[in-house]
């Protein structure tokens, strides 16, 4: 492996009240004991509790409240199948720290590609110039951190070769076309990526963790009397090469078949303010951007999210329990310990339809006076951590699903979304539906395609009249933006009615 080290340097500022607090003083680091799964993430990264804590204290020589250290080296593959062959296929290697330094309402950040410590050194400087009164940081005690584990691997995909990977991208494609004669295309595409990340504190806090990530789907393409459709089918989540078998082709398969079929002959409904009755499952998406991003605590510190002045509020029906979760064994969006060495809970955000937590980062929950919730995430070692989603669903609710589409008249309903976008401060969000139902008279009728659900998230969540108790976690590879970062996220729902949303359609 060839490491560049070259090195990169970011500062910015970002707000958080507080006063300035002086590291503690702490104990001499000399004689460490240390147990063999932190001697590993030492050795792979090429450091030692040291070289650490002169890195810290350099970064906390301007006179910084706290630092921290990421190290992160990414492991990332994809094949590609089009036209009946595999025929691309890609791999990199990412590897670096990044080096952040919190003073007062300023943050201090830097990253380097190399983990010498001249490099660290170079790089803690930079980010420890946003503070300017120079304080003596005495070396800590290096505190080891157990966490638990959500995602078990049997082979490591540094262990798998290309050669295993092939075959199941190539059964996907013949099965389409075994499966319905209309098939005339397919894109089948298979990733997969292996994350070690390496966490230390000026608190002394020492703590990593092993990240997985498969992927598997596959674009249909269809034709039917001169008309062309296509649709995908996704599966995404933290396991290792075991996750790839004969049962995943087939129902992938079947599934992408089944969603591109589904579209011929589909139209739209009438344009207008309709009840709308949510999917279980996939429409979690609009559950995660309408009403998730609003919950982030540094939206709400900064006063542009809605929900800034609802906290011990009543803001949905007594039936509605949002929750924000990363402990869901192998979810995309699961993960052992956050980007700031803080635990992962599950964390109500909505309970009996009243607000109780935001979503905090380490800044944010100083700032309330709270615990972290463990959402602290980033993209890689090359950015700073912000509150971010993990798994955002709503808890089964006290309806069934018949009683649900038996009380619209006239409506819609959806449970296959593409994409959507929200404006934060005002809560006002669109989302592009990819296929429904119309509902007439209580009954689901003609299948609907190609339509946009625009309305806004807080009146959303307060107009969800009924929940059934038939929630489904979403399949796919959901990836969540904001800041210019992404990083994989999971959602769920059980189906919902929403009094009404404006639905796009023909004006006839």
């Amino acid at each position: 492996m060839t490491l560049d080290r070259r090195s990169f340097i970011k500062t910015g500022g970002a707000a958080v009240a507080g006063t300035m607090v002086l590291p503690p003083l702490l104990k001499s680091c000399q004689n460490i004991q240390i147990s063999p799964d932190v001697k590993s993430y030492l050795d792979h990264f090429e450091v030692t509790p040291e070289m650490l804590q002169k890195v810290i204290a350099e970064a906390m020589s301007k006179g910084g409240d706290y630092a921290d250290l990421f190290f992160e080296h990414t492991i990332s593959n994809s094949l590609g199948l089009e036209d009946g062959k595999v025929n691309s296929s890609n791999s990199n290697v990412d590897y670096g720290v990044g080096i952040r330094v919190l003073k007062g309402d300023q943050t201090g950040f830097a990253y380097t590609e190399s983990t010498s410590l001249q490099d660290m050194l170079k790089v803690a400087k930079t980010a420890a110039n946003i503070a300017n009164d120079p304080v003596t940081f005495n070396q800590g005690e290096l505190i080891e951190k157990t966490i638990p584990n959500y995602y078990k691997v049997t082979q490591k995909w540094e262990n798998s070769t290309i050669e295993e990977k092939i075959p199941f991208v190539q059964k996907v494609n013949d099965r389409l076309y075994e499966l319905d004669e209309k098939v005339t295309k397919a894109r089948v595409f298979q990733r997969d990526e292996t994350s070690y990340v390496m966490f230390y504190s000026s608190e002394g806090l020492l703590t990593f963790d092993y990240r997985p990530m498969a992927t598997l789907g596959v674009v249909c393409v269809m034709e039917k009397d001169g008309v062309i459709e296509n649709d995908y089918s996704a599966r995404s989540v933290r396991m290792g090469f075991e996750f790839m078998n004969d049962d995943l082709v087939e129902e992938l398969a079947q599934e992408a078949v089944k969603k591109t079929n589904f579209l011929f002959g589909a139209g739209k409904p009438k344009a207008g303010e309709l009840p709308v009755v949510l999917g279980a499952g996939g429409s979690g998406i609009l559950l995660h951007e309408a009403m998730g991003h609003p919950f982030e605590a540094d939206f709400n510190r900064k006063g542009e999210s809605i929900f800034s002045d609802k906290m011990g509020k009543s803001i949905a029906k007594d039936f509605i329990n949002i929750v924000e979760d990363g402990t869901m064994e192998y979810n995309r969006g699961a993960i052992n310990v956050d980007d700031e060495g803080n635990d992962v809970k599950k964390v109500y955000l909505v309970k009996d339809g009243v607000l109780e937590s935001y979503l905090h980062d380490r800044i944010s929950a100083k700032y309330y006076g709270v615990d972290p919730t463990g959402n602290g995430r980033r993209q890689s070692f090359r950015h700073v951590p912000l509150p971010r989603m993990r798994i955002t669903y709503m808890e089964n609710g006290p309806h069934t699903t018949e009683e649900i589409i038996s009380s619209v008249d006239y409506g819609v309903y959806v449970d296959n979304f593409t994409n959507g976008q929200v404006k934060i401060g005002a809560g006002d969000f669109t989302f592009f539906v990819k296929s429904g139902m119309l509902i007439e008279n209580g009954k689901l009728t003609t299948p609907i395609k190609d339509i946009n659900i625009i309305g806004n998230g807080p009146q959303a969540l307060a107009d969800i009249t009924m929940a059934a108790g038939d929630y489904q976690t979403a399949t796919g590879t959901w990836t969540c933006g904001k800041g210019g970062q992404s990083v994989p996220v999971g959602m769920g729902l059980p189906s919902v009615l929403v009094k009404k949303l404006t639905v796009g359609g023909t004006s006839a």
